[in-house]
């Protein structure tokens, strides 16, 4: 059944209050969590997991944990999808609707779990309700099919850059990992909705790139080789990383919500009480990685630790986005890269920071196989883009391994779990797979 097309007014008013709702929940989300950090004795969750005694290490995530449990009970009597693979779905084939209810509910929890210290990114819950304000313009404003999953989209564009202060990088987000096209009539709108997100979360939390103003420098056009294998590297460290959250998930699920969150709340703060570092979704360590701040031996325990505690959360059940802690996977990796080149080849190396903020493209790469968003989120990140042509060559090898060595990225493969899969071609249609039916999409 087909709807009358809305008016262009209707349009443009659900983008603009897509992008003010988008950017005020995050701009609250962030606030709301720093204030928790000052509460409780840091002005990080870092900082505030390092304060702590060891024993509340151990049980502030886990009290976290079961609180998100009790919320995904409530959540669980929605009889709706959620995360980002079922938003990706509904703005693709526009045969699901965004669920407002679970959506709240679901960033409630994803709250919970990042203010107990749990190993969470927090881009996940910011992405879902920017699409589902979206849904909500959809129902206010009697938005048809296609409108509505325009503005969907906007909303998802809109909460991304709210984030991480990254307006370019959010609308390649879209257009490689949700959309998969360059449609004239969803771009526009994107711009708009970003630079509106963007303007009003830099006026409430300030305009300075995410991870500060850095500059960076490639030593040698021969450089772009060592770069070009720090892609290569990086892919099946991004690839490892997709394979443990699988794996932990498929364990966690033996045990019923609410006790599933708790214990991977549980596990995750055993870890933190040996290494607070890891707590929260890594800015801390990555923003001290890029100054070249950390020792050696802080970096290994960094990059085995990490993904583990993430998994741990994740998997269990605690909701919350795996993008940032993938950041400082890479980063890790990266640094660790280039010490070991250095050692090898000396000065021709430039320094390991620049290794770092290439790594964490890479890694990026790997798991969401969207090499433009990860290269110009790195400059985005840092505020400098003389390592973009480094960035470019890694992050394009880093896309390429992974999706040989593993064929869904971190977003596809939610979506392969429920049976739909689907793959672009050069003619420009999406080919469908589901248990249900195969269809092609234009």
């Amino acid at each position: 059944m087909t709807t009358a097309p809305s008016h262009w007014w209707r349009r443009w008013v659900a983008v603009i209050a897509v992008a003010l709702v988008a950017a005020g929940f995050a701009i609250a989300f962030r606030i709301s969590l720093a204030a928790v950090d000052g509460a409780l004795g840091g002005d990080s969750v870092v900082a505030m997991i390092t304060a702590a005694p060891i024993w509340e290490r151990i049980a502030l995530p886990a009290a976290g944990g079961l609180l998100v449990g009790l919320v995904l009970l409530v959540a669980a009597r929605v009889r709706e999808g959620a995360g980002v693979g079922f938003v990706i779905e509904a703005i693709v084939l526009g045969r699901v609707r965004v669920p407002l209810t679970r959506s709240v509910l679901q960033a409630l929890a994803s709250w919970l779990a990042i203010a107990s210290g749990n190993s969470l990114g927090r881009e996940g819950p910011l992405i879902q309700f920017g699409a589902a304000a979206g849904e909500g313009a959809r129902r206010v404003l009697a938005l048809d099919n296609i409108t509505a999953r325009i503005v969907l989209a906007t909303g998802v564009a809109a909460g991304f850059a709210s984030a991480y202060n990254a307006p370019v990088a959010a609308v390649l987000f879209v257009v490689e990992i949700v959309t998969g096209v360059v449609v004239l009539e969803a771009i526009v709108p994107m711009l708009v909705a970003v630079v509106i997100a963007t303007i009003a979360t830099r006026y409430a939390v300030g305009g300075a790139p995410l991870y500060g103003l850095r500059a960076f420098a490639l030593e040698s056009p021969a450089e772009l080789v060592a770069f070009a294998g720090l892609g290569l590297c990086a892919a099946p460290v991004g690839v490892g990383f997709l394979r443990l959250l699988g794996l932990v998930g498929r364990l966690w699920r033996k045990l019923p919500v609410p006790w599933r969150p708790a214990a991977g709340g549980l596990l995750c703060g055993a870890i933190l009480a040996a290494l607070p570092l890891v707590a929260g979704n890594g800015f801390e360590p990555l923003d001290a990685l890029l100054d070249g701040k950390l020792a050696v031996a802080t970096v290994i325990w960094l990059v085995v630790a990490k993904p583990i505690a993430t998994a741990l959360a994740v998997g269990s059940g605690n909701p919350g986005g795996v993008f940032t802690p993938t950041l400082l996977l890479g980063g890790c990796t990266g640094t660790l890269y280039a010490i070991v080149l250095h050692a090898v080849l000396g000065d021709a190396i430039g320094s390991p920071s620049s290794y770092a903020l290439v790594g964490l493209a890479a890694a990026l790469s790997a798991t969401t196989h969207a090499p433009l968003t990860s290269a110009v989120l790195a400059c985005e990140l840092s505020g400098d883009y003389a390592l973009l042509l480094p960035l470019l060559v890694a992050t394009a090898l880093a896309a390429a391994w992974a999706r040989r060595l593993y064929v869904d990225s971190v977003y596809t493969a939610e979506l392969s779990r429920r049976g739909l899969r689907w793959r672009l071609t050069l003619d420009g249609r999406r080919v469908i797979e589901s248990q249900q039916d195969t269809v092609d999409v234009v």
